[in-house]
């Protein structure tokens, strides 16, 4: 195993662990509006603190990437931790149990390995570029699905851009006409690692920050997923659009959103 999918794992498994064990004291989880239906707590910020601690004392010099704490600039930064301590916050608070903790490392702009992790389940994801995905230390791999029929998506709604919700919901009841069903779980990590499951067969969602998709995505890819953006580019990590399935699914996906959704959608 690569020595810093390592660490994150043991970083993930830390903070994963102090977050389902504050469920038992729900008394003690202090919630504040940073932004527009954006929410943190306290335990998030926990969270943080044990992730960053873990990379640190192995890796001092790292750069890290967090939701929280921002940018924190190391003396090598070639390399960066991409780090969401708890990705389904707003799931967390209310206390609907999926939500995870997603850690990536990037290494001269390429992310080289990736875990997220379900405490409530204990479902550990992972994958290093090149060596293929796993849940739980079993391969996994993405379904192959031929068109829409049949397929169940994952997506999230726009709740922090409302402005393009008209356009999103265009592409959803266009997609609700060929797909089977839809799954809105919460958490665009733990979607992205479903779908390298094979427990979705497609996902796609827009607004997505780097720390929701860094991790989900290469652990997607390296289960055989495509990733794109909306206009069918990889520069998703810049836009945060972001659509996922096996080839012919992305096509599929791609189709419907690029006949109902608008411009600003599509770059």
């Amino acid at each position: 195993m690569h020595p810093m999918l390592n660490i994150a794992i043991r970083a993930a498994r830390k903070a994963g662990n102090h977050i389902a064990k504050s469920l038992e004291n729900v008394d003690k989880i202090e919630s504040t509006q940073k932004g527009t239906n954006d929410f943190v707590t306290n335990i998030d910020k926990e969270a943080e603190s044990i992730v960053i601690d873990t990379i640190r004392a192995s890796y001092p010099d790292h750069t890290i990437i967090s939701e929280e704490a921002g940018l924190l600039t190391g003396k090598d930064d070639e390399v960066q931790w991409i780090i969401d301590p708890l990705d389904g916050t707003t799931n967390f608070i209310k206390g609907f149990p999926h939500f995870s903790v997603s850690i990536a490392v990037r290494l001269k702009g390429k992310t080289e390995v990736a875990c997220v992790y379900d405490p409530m389940l204990n479902e550990l994801f992972t994958a290093q570029r090149g060596s293929g995905a796993q849940l739980n230390s079993a391969r996994i791999r993405v379904k192959q699905v031929k068109d829409m029929q049949g397929a169940v998506l994952a997506t999230g709604f726009p709740f922090k851009q409302k402005q393009h919700s008209e356009s999103y919901f265009k592409i959803m009841s266009a997609l609700f006409v060929d797909c089977s069903d839809f799954r809105r779980t919460g958490s665009a990590a733990l979607d992205l690692c479903y779908l390298a499951a094979g427990r979705v067969d497609g996902f796609f969602e827009l607004g997505l920050k780097p720390w929701d998709i860094a991790a989900g995505e290469l652990i997607a890819r390296e289960a055989g997923a495509i990733v794109t953006d909306f206009a069918g580019g990889t520069d998703y990590m810049k836009s945060g659009n972001v659509v996922s399935s096996s080839a012919r699914g992305v096509k599929g996906l791609l189709k419907h959103i690029r006949e109902n959704g608008n411009d600003a959608l599509l770059k």
